[in-house]
């Protein structure tokens, strides 16, 4: 392990990850698609920040989350990557659209909203409406639910293209699809490994709970687990195939090349978790560790889970599971509280966030209010590693730039 003072950001994010010290508490901002910023939030920082200008490329068309270049990256000493940024990197693979506040941006060439009166829909290849932002809203909310009335366990590729989280793709997208798909896929992460000394996180998925939700909708699949668990063990079953077959392929173009691996399970509500712990213990923790020890076996990453909600009563579970690092931490959460949350969990367990509540403060108080909201989070979970910064989810649409430089400004001081 290189000396403090010589510490990549690469060396940063893995000490912290390993439970030791960096030089300074990692920052991470848009590393991955929920440490992002809203693309009409990221104009206005640009033009608050002096940058010249650019285009603003949406990069995941359904969250409406902006490409943070560059500039602003080394502005605020980011320290992390997504594997993403390898790829769509010309001109031609971007085409000209708008945002909800008739900010001009662009949007990757194979997703093309079409409006339906005051709305934006996005279709599927077949013509489903699959997804649709109505006026007044910044993001596509999901319109289709591909197993709503009948599943299809034989066919997870066509059920994932009729779903909008995976039909709207972000880079590489299909860029690396098709016969040379892999081929593509290595070289992308190859030459972003050669250009960045930043942490890079590969987004792999893998949700289980979460797919669930999208394929029969939210309602729909709780009463499946809790009514007719032979059938939704049939179902994850075959879904945890279809994930170790993607982890194969995916783990063996881009394994050497990155650092982070993330997964997504949202199983947390405001009030505590979803699911109960038994039925965590029952239907996802056997799957979640398949596919963490898998993924660790092909490759030498760390394990993510995005996880949103308040998950204190599965934290063991996850941990035994094979978890690294879990994130967003919502602090606002009964149970989340940084102070617990270290003191109980944080030999075993690296919190990727929880360094800014993004519901109440970061886009509502003052500049000098985040600043200190901000530098009292890092103080606290900043003793022994195992802390990377980012705030509690996206940057939203209506967030000031005068709070986002606060936020980032605190972290780096507080972190230091």
């Amino acid at each position: 392990m290189p000396t403090a003072s010589a510490m990549t950001s690469r060396d940063r994010v893995l000490a912290a990850l390993n439970h030791r010290a960096p030089d300074r508490v990692p920052i991470d901002l848009s590393g991955h698609r929920s440490s992002g910023i809203s693309a009409m939030s990221y104009a206005r920082l640009r033009r608050y920040l002096g940058l010249p200008v650019k285009p603003i490329r949406v990069y995941d068309p359904v969250q409406q989350l902006a490409i943070v270049d560059e500039d602003v990256l080394t502005h605020f000493a980011v320290d992390t990557i997504e594997l993403g940024r390898g790829f769509a990197l010309e001109d031609s693979h971007w085409h000209d659209w708008e945002l909800p506040d008739g900010t001009p941006c662009q949007l990757p060439v194979w997703v093309h909203p079409v409006r339906d009166g005051d709305a934006w829909i996005i279709r599927s290849q077949a013509g489903l409406e699959l997804g649709r932002m109505p006026k007044g809203v910044w993001f596509f909310e999901q319109t289709y639910f591909p197993f709503q009335e009948s599943e299809a366990l034989d066919d997870f590729g066509k059920a994932f293209e009729n779903c909008v989280w995976a039909a709207a793709a972000s880079p590489p997208g299909p860029l690396a699809a098709g016969e040379r798909g892999l081929e593509i896929l290595a070289a992308g992460a190859r030459q972003l490994r050669a250009r960045t000394d930043r942490a890079i996180i590969g987004l792999f998925g893998g949700n289980l709970l979460e797919t669930g939700q999208m394929f029969y909708r939210n309602d729909q699949f709780l009463m499946l687990l809790a009514a007719e668990p032979e059938r939704a063990h049939r179902f994850l079953d075959r879904l945890v195939e279809f994930h170790l077959a993607q982890l194969e392929r995916f783990l063996g173009a881009v394994g050497p090349y990155i650092d982070i691996l993330l997964f997504g399970d949202d199983l947390g509500m405001q009030k505590g978790p979803q699911i109960s712990p038994a039925m965590y213990r029952e239907f996802f923790k056997p799957r979640h560790a398949m596919m963490w020890r898998r993924a660790k076996e092909l490759a030498p990453v760390k394990i993510m889970l995005h996880c949103c909600g308040g998950v204190r009563e599965l934290l063991d579970d996850l941990i035994e599971a094979g978890l690294d690092t879990i994130n967003p931490v919502q602090i606002s959460c009964r149970g989340m509280q940084p102070e617990g949350l270290k003191a109980d969990f944080g030999k075993r367990l690296a919190f990727w966030g929880g360094g800014c509540d993004t519901r109440e403060i970061l886009p509502s108080a003052t500049p000098q209010k985040v600043r200190e909201h901000v530098l009292r989070l890092v103080e606290l979970w900043r003793p022994g590693g195992g802390f990377i910064f980012q705030q509690v989810h996206n940057i939203m649409g209506n967030v000031p730039p005068e709070n986002i430089v606060a936020m980032l400004a605190a972290a780096k001081e507080a972190g230091a």
